[in-house]
């Protein structure tokens, strides 16, 4: 049996830092990774799932089109990955939204976000961080909750944007101690997901790893 064929997006870096992680975090859950990016964006046809990753911000001018031009963005990258999420919304593959990932994903649904978040932090810091700080809450009806397996967590944090109005179709999984959304799920498919914390940094919690099984496993439900 063929092993599912995941496409990585990201940006067109010497050092792939994100890639390197979630390819060995699906390769762990027997999936093939394959990297996309602007310069790389033939998507092969036998794709079985996406996974969009993390970032820098995305052009604020795609939800809020009076917005001024900030840095630093990638429009080259944000055009890319809005069309391989159209495409792999119409072929209704699986998906993974990662920080930026997910943040692009409601984007894309029609949402919208919070460009700075330093004015809603009352309990959470703003400091960036790859070790687990943070404490999801997760919503005890949602997907995510069966697939994490509890109603809480710990979570690194990388991000300064979130997620504020939500996409069609999607409702929020998982928020922060200040109600920040940290987690959305659609409200019908079986596998399309945003998370905005990076469960790829995170690879010996038995729980963040859930994540891509879930991933991988939906390919063939």
């Amino acid at each position: 049996m063929n092993k599912p064929l995941i496409g990585v997006t990201g940006d067109d870096t010497h050092l792939p830092l994100a890639w390197w992680f979630i390819r060995w975090a699906l390769w762990r859950c027997g999936a093939v990774a394959y990297r996309l990016t602007p310069q790389r964006c033939a998507i092969p046809e036998a794709l079985d799932g996406i996974i969009i990753s993390g970032g820098d911000d995305i052009d604020q001018q795609l939800y809020m089109p009076d917005a001024p031009d900030i840095a630093p963005i990638n429009r080259e990258r944000d055009r890319f990955e809005m069309m391989a999420l159209e495409r792999s919304l119409a072929q209704d593959l699986p998906i993974l939204g990662i920080c930026r990932g997910a943040q692009l994903f409601n984007i894309v649904l029609g949402g919208t976000l919070y460009t700075d978040l330093r004015e809603h932090r009352r309990l959470t810091s703003n400091k960036r961080m790859l070790i687990p700080r943070k404490t999801l809450n997760v919503d005890p009806n949602s997907s995510l909750f069966k697939i994490l397996g509890s109603d809480h967590c710990h979570i690194n944090s990388l991000h300064h944007q979130a997620i504020h109005k939500l996409g069609d179709g999607l409702q929020v999984a998982g928020r922060d101690a200040d109600n920040i959304i940290q987690a959305v799920e659609s409200t019908t498919h079986r596998c399309h997901i945003g998370v905005q914390w990076h469960p790829e940094y995170l690879p010996f919690q038995a729980r963040q790893l859930h994540i891509f099984k879930h991933l991988v496993a939906s390919v063939n439900t």
